[in-house]
């Protein structure tokens, strides 16, 4: 049985900088995110959207309170087990891509079942059906400079669900494409998430991420003004 609460923040705040000076990025935040969510955090800029993302990627740590994900205190993790969890449970979407520019497309998609040790074969037999459910076929030996945005784009998500991870973060995945590429990787990730039930967790300013989400946790000064699910 699926646990309800892929991840669970429990009192978080995040806290840049000392004294006078300090930021509270994220002030005493708790929040769940379900199984199979496809939810939009949402907020002016200074809001804590990404801090919130970072603190579920464990890519940073709070300052106090505690984070899980699948019941998992990430307080207590070394670094080598973050880095391990990081690799096999999270998919990451980032508005710059992040792809490896030397690599091709299909060697940026199988990058992290690569790290995994997954065998040769049942590597290509996933990364190809994948680029087939997100449009990239044919596209498999072209590098970054030689893909469109949107297409980059599609690279990404396909290496973030190429691990069949817990969770994928995406922050602001749609704000360096154009409106009609923008609305393509919407209705791609809404399938994904559909289908195969993929839990998507956006931090967004685009009124088109908004208006898809069937979740959407509305942030002020680093806490939770409103959570509004929707049928």
């Amino acid at each position: 049985m699926k646990m309800k609460h892929i991840v669970r923040m429990e009192g978080v705040t995040r806290v840049y900088g000392e004294g006078p000076q300090a930021v509270k990025a994220v002030d005493y935040l708790t929040l769940n995110i379900d199984s199979g969510d496809f939810a939009a955090l949402s907020g002016p800029s200074g809001s804590g959207k990404t801090t919130i993302l970072n603190l579920i990627g464990a890519l940073d740590s709070p300052t106090s309170g505690r984070v899980f994900l699948e019941d998992r205190d990430l307080g207590g993790l070394s670094r080598t087990e973050l880095s391990v969890l990081r690799r096999d449970r999270i998919g990451f979407v980032f508005q710059t891509f992040n792809l490896i520019p030397v690599f091709t497309a299909y060697e940026n998609a199988e990058f992290v079942l690569s790290l995994q040790g997954v065998p040769e074969k049942e590597k290509k037999e996933r990364v190809l059906a994948i680029f087939e459910e997100v449009g990239l076929n044919g596209l498999e030996g072209r590098r970054p400079d030689e893909l469109s945005g949107g297409q980059q784009q599609r690279v990404a998500i396909a290496r973030a669900i190429a691990t069949e991870p817990a969770i994928v973060l995406a922050d602001e995945p749609t704000a360096n494409v154009d409106s009609v590429t923008a609305d393509s990787l919407l209705d791609l990730m809404e399938e994904l998430n559909r289908a195969k039930g993929t839990t998507f967790l956006f931090s967004t300013h685009d009124p088109r991420v908004i208006e898809r989400a069937r979740r959407v946790v509305r942030l002020r000064d680093g806490k939770v003004a409103s959570d509004e699910v929707r049928s």
